[in-house]
């Protein structure tokens, strides 16, 4: 941002990018005003161990926490084996980067609430997305032949940093929560995972790739969301 000549900036980040702007609140330099995320780093270190071993929900959790511990469990059990693979041998892939077919299969069943709300737009529902939509976002990948080089992003990142743990965020945050994200952020965590909270708030409608599935949405977050930044 600085070779570009931007002096003050803020960074938002969902999916593998609110990894990535969790660790620019790490870094903090001086001319990051602000990040946004719709995924955050929020469970304790022991809360995401115990998700990960298939422990029951610790004693003591308010609902909320209780709910988004069950949501992780889910997604380490049945929903992460992919970046498992990709992580640890992502070259076995090459299947998909052979068919569009399977390249199309590999995306399109992701995530549960995703490949739902997928399914709703090819049944003619409007839910932000079209059907050019979807098929544009996996041609992209088939013509500029991605698909294991995006992989390997696991494979860098197998055993050093965590997806969904807390990372040290030390500038302002703002967080915002849709329903079918892989988990719903209580809001008790997100205040000790970013402890400069400026905004947070849960919405109606929405998922995981919630700027692409609801850009007017997210639009209005970011600008709410930074509101305070702006002078």
């Amino acid at each position: 941002m600085k070779r570009l000549g931007y002096t003050r900036f803020a960074a938002q980040g969902g999916d593998w990018g609110a990894l990535v702007v969790d660790q620019m609140g790490v870094q903090a330099p001086p001319e990051l005003l602000g990040i946004h995320t719709n995924m955050p780093g929020i469970f304790p270190a022991d809360i995401d161990g115990a998700a990960f071993s298939g422990a029951p929900a610790p004693t003591g959790l308010s609902a909320d926490e209780q709910e988004a511990y069950e949501r992780l469990q889910f997604v380490y059990q049945k929903g992460i084996a992919y970046g498992f693979q990709m992580g640890l041998r992502p070259q076995t892939l090459y299947g998909i980067a052979d068919s569009p077919i399977g390249l199309a299969a590999y995306f399109l069943d992701h995530d549960a609430r995703s490949y739902d709300l997928i399914s709703r737009v090819f049944a003619g529902e409007y839910e932000g997305l079209t059907r050019d939509d979807i098929l544009d976002n996996i041609t992209i990948t088939w013509l500029t032949n991605t698909a294991l080089s995006g992989a390997r992003l696991y494979w860098e990142n197998w055993g050093k940093l965590g997806y969904f743990n807390v990372k040290g965020v030390s500038v302002p945050a703002a967080v915002s929560v849709f329903p079918d994200e892989l988990y719903p952020a209580p809001r008790s965590w997100a205040e000790q995972a970013y402890p400069k909270l400026i905004y947070f708030n849960k919405l109606d409608k929405g998922g995981h790739f919630a700027a692409w599935e609801q850009p007017e949405l997210m639009s209005r977050e970011l600008r709410a969301a930074f509101r305070s930044l702006r002078n």
